[in-house]
């Protein structure tokens, strides 16, 4: 981390972290965040759903929920970025405070709602983001929390936003719009599943389908989503979304409701990770998601079964720099290993978290 992220970090701390999060996209849309620019290495050179990264570390949904700092995004190091969710129609979100930090646990919970400014803004700004960098841009598609027929919102967003982006992600896994969890369940999955791949089908130009899903599945659950995703042929799932359990946390705010991401969720996303990879006998692209913060932790999902991973919340502690941080050191864990390239390690540590 530089002296400049530090003091920026230190002074974003003391005030409330949704207001702390909205300064930083400014700074980051006016240009006054250092950024880390494409970060690669032959190792870390990889092709996900038929994309070439630069790099297997992305940005999960969440932190650009409107595709306000695009452009920035592609030039933070990361190797794909995802903004979203996006529903159909503006939306608030849930009251405030709806967003808390959980230091002494280095976790973060919201409890946001899919607050967001509807598909049609986001589709303007996607048709306007730069193409000159390499790095693949996706959307996350949400549903409406008044919405009469939430399976569909899916496929609205999709056929907004989908000319525009090169992946999207079905979330039906955030615990912060009620019953929206319902959908993972075989039949209503299923059907959601068809509608927006009939959408991806009319848009002229493959778009990789990917489904986020949620940690707090019983194994029962998750081999019922896994056969589901393979028999509807989407392209990838993203493991896991954030978590309700509350276990072991230590700070103040450890009982807000809410979906709680950051260090505490990684060793259950892990798990899930790895069960899918297994029960998918490791034929299904998968995304490691959940309580990364640094090399080492994404080290660990690959060889858990991802073939690429997600962070978000250990910016909030760690600062942008941390992207080029992990690329670089699981570069040197890959060569340490003696793995040629990132591929090869994928699965590789898969029976240690069963």
């Amino acid at each position: 981390m530089t002296l400049i992220e530090k003091v920026a970090l230190k002074a974003l701390h003391q005030i409330d972290p949704e207001r702390a999060h909205t300064l930083a996209m400014m700074a980051m849309k006016m240009g006054v965040v250092p950024l880390s620019g494409l970060v690669t290495t032959p190792r870390l050179e990889t092709t996900f759903c038929g994309m070439t990264l630069t790099n297997p570390v992305g940005l999960a949904a969440g932190y650009d929920k409107n595709a306000l700092v695009v452009d920035a995004l592609t030039q933070a190091g990361f190797g794909f970025v995802e903004v979203g969710a996006v529903t159909p129609r503006p939306q608030p979100g849930n009251p405030k405070p709806r967003l808390f930090r959980l230091t002494e646990d280095q976790a973060v919970i919201n409890r946001y709602g899919f607050n967001n400014e509807g598909m049609e803004a986001a589709a303007a700004r996607l048709t306007r983001r730069s193409r000159l960098r390499p790095v693949p841009v996706g959307v996350n598609l949400g549903a409406n929390k008044d919405s009469d027929d939430r399976a569909n919102d899916f496929a609205r967003v999709l056929a907004a936003c989908g000319p525009h982006v090169d992946f999207a992600t079905v979330n039906v896994s955030s615990p912060n719009t009620e019953k929206l969890r319902d959908l993972q369940g075989a039949e209503a999955l299923s059907a959601l599943l068809a509608g927006v791949i009939d959408v991806r089908d009319g848009l002229g130009k493959y778009t990789p389908i990917f489904l986020k899903i949620a940690p707090d599945l019983t194994d029962a659950e998750l081999a019922e989503i896994a056969q589901v995703a393979q028999e509807a042929e989407i392209d990838a799932i993203i493991a896991t979304n954030t978590t309700l359990d509350r276990e072991g946390l230590k700070s103040a705010s450890k009982d807000e409701a809410g979906g709680l991401s950051g260090a505490p969720l990684f060793e259950k996303s892990t798990q899930v990770l790895a069960k899918l990879s297994q029960m998918t006998d490791g034929h299904m692209p998968l995304v490691g998601v959940g309580g990364i913060a640094s090399a080492e932790d994404a080290y660990q999902k690959i060889r858990a079964g991802a073939h690429v991973v997600q962070l978000y919340s250990a910016l909030a502690y760690k600062g942008m720099s941390l992207v080029e941080e992990i690329a670089l050191g699981l570069d040197k864990l890959l060569e340490r290993d003696g793995f040629d390239h990132v591929a090869d390690a994928v699965g590789t540590g898969r029976e240690a978290w069963l």
